[in-house]
């Protein structure tokens, strides 16, 4: 998995391309979490338009992910999940936690309100 960060209107834009298998990949993505949280940056979007598969792990990640924030006074919100993972998502009733969009511009549009 490898992960790219940008800015936009105030949210912190995290995308996932490949592979989301949690393991040590977990552990890089909670320190940036953690790092942004440092930072005073509360409003996380996780872009997953480029994620081909997505494990029980990786899910798992997610999950610590928006905890994570949460705890920080912050939020993790999805973004662009394909029909497969956001099939996923519905099947675990994780779709109930997590809020999604369909693109990156509504989710940092929804923390605009």
């Amino acid at each position: 998995m490898k992960i790219k960060t940008s800015e936009s209107y105030g949210a912190v834009i995290i995308t996932l391309k490949g592979n989301v298998m949690g393991g040590d990949d977990t552990k890089s993505f909670n320190e940036l979490l953690h790092k942004y949280l440092d930072t005073d940056k509360k409003n996380i979007v996780v872009n997953l338009k480029d994620v081909k598969f997505m494990n029980s792990s990786g899910l798992g990640m997610l999950i610590g992910g928006l905890t994570t924030m949460k705890k920080g006074d912050g939020n993790l919100k999805l973004a662009g999940t394909s029909d497969k993972i956001e099939s996923l998502l519905i099947i675990t009733k994780l779709i109930t936690i997590f809020d999604t969009f369909k693109t990156v511009e509504e989710a940092v549009d929804s923390y605009k309100n």
